[in-house]
């Protein structure tokens, strides 16, 4: 019988060919865009799920007050090494360093200038391990990292190594570069973070920084807490200890202490935010897409009243009358799903593409296996719920009444 009813009204719907396909095609753009954003939306959490297992969850930030809503080198509030001193000998912190930060002016050759931010670090190892982790675990890619010495010398983010993404022309290892119009060497290029703003970074010795920039204060302190240790207590440790040696009053600091974990939660609620609000918006069409469904069942028991009535005067029960109409509608909902799937998917690589030549490789999309069945699954039930109505109204339709129908 299913074998049958399915048959019957795939029949029925290539008939109906142009109407089928209108019918589908409202259906068809709510589900490309769901899968496009959900897909998006999946693709930046496996980034963020990425980056937080290169960087590890052992990290604590201290930030001028405001966290990270503050660009770097907005603030007026600095740390100075005596402050980074004293984080170091809290119980917990395993070891700390700072860095400064600051919008500069980059020029190379008689290219137009640009204005990354420029990074001054520590040359220790350790401490420079640590500020890679921040970045994502990041390593260089080509040349060196910065040592001792090395005033007048930075490393570049990946972008520099890229044609026409900030100059015409990449940068090479031993390329003199022009920060706020001293001359700089470049002696190696750190990996691709799949953030315009982060691969397009300079860094310093904090010896060069200071020179360029005559800034000698920190604008983050970076901690790792020690093996065992739960970052949260160590972060409530470290802001009521440093709000004392500030002699700052509770609920008064100028200063901002956070987990990874927080800044990890923080961009997570807002990413499900975007998607949620994105999401309704593509929710929109979907429930046109159900409408229109419903209008042409209704249509289509108009102009088979006849039928309907031949099929009951023959013995179709209700039920088969029903379950036909409600299939067709599912199969409508379920080739519309199917055929969104197939756009959406075509469409979120062309703009993860995109996004990959504009640096923004972190806005990748991925399509899992759940994400696939779901709007299939989703589209079906839009689809046959769309036509429950008029197939309840098909099924209770009188044989006498439905054969004399003109």
């Amino acid at each position: 019988m299913i074998k049958d009813i399915l048959k019957y009204s795939l029949s029925n719907l290539w008939n109906r060919k142009l109407r089928s396909f209108l019918t589908m095609l409202s259906i068809l753009i709510g589900i490309t865009a769901i899968f496009a954003l959900i897909s998006f939306g999946q693709g930046l959490n496996s980034w963020i799920d990425g980056f937080a297992q290169e960087m590890g969850t052992d990290k604590v930030f201290i930030m001028p007050g405001g966290g990270l809503s503050n660009a770097p080198g907005t603030s007026n509030i600095k740390f100075n090494e005596e402050d980074l001193d004293f984080i170091r000998k809290i119980k917990g912190v395993d070891e700390a360093t700072a860095m400064m930060a600051i919008s500069g002016k980059v020029g190379y050759k008689d290219y137009r200038d640009v204005y990354p931010f420029i990074i001054g670090l520590s040359t220790e190892s350790n401490e420079m391990r640590l500020i890679e982790e921040m970045f994502g675990g990041i390593g260089i890619m080509e040349g060196r990292g910065l040592k001792k010495g090395d005033v007048l010398k930075a490393t570049a983010g990946y972008s520099y190594t890229v044609p026409n993404r900030l100059f015409k022309r990449e940068l090479s290892i031993g390329s003199k570069v022009a920060i706020n119009d001293v001359e700089v060497e470049i002696v190696g290029f750190y990996e691709e973070v799949g953030s315009p703003t982060d691969d397009a970074q300079l860094y310093l010795s904090q010896e060069g920084f200071e020179e360029i920039f005559d800034i000698e204060e920190f604008e983050y302190i970076y901690m790792r807490v020690a093996p065992g240790e739960d970052p949260s207590m160590i972060a409530d440790r470290i802001k009521e200890k440093f709000r004392k040696y500030k002699g700052q009053k509770e609920g008064e600091e100028d200063f901002t202490v956070q987990t990874f974990e927080d800044i990890l939660e923080t961009f997570t609620s807002i990413l499900l935010v975007l998607n949620g609000v994105l999401v309704i918006i593509a929710l929109i069409s979907v429930v046109v897409a159900a409408v229109n469904i419903m209008n042409t069942m209704y249509t289509s028991i108009l102009e088979r009243t006849k039928e309907i009535g031949v099929m009951k005067s023959i013995g179709a029960r209700n039920e088969f009358i029903l379950l036909v109409f409600v299939t067709e509608s599912g199969v409508l909902g379920f080739l519309g799903g199917l055929i969104g799937v197939i756009l959406g998917a075509g469409f979120a690589k062309i703009g993860g593409m995109a996004a990959s030549a504009f640096g923004l490789t972190m806005i990748q999309p991925d399509f899992p296996c759940w994400l696939i069945a779901g709007c299939l699954i989703f589209a079906f039930l839009v689809g046959s719920l769309s036509g429950l109505i008029p197939a309840i109204q098909a099924s209770k339709l009188n044989p006498v009444d439905a054969l004399r129908y003109e």
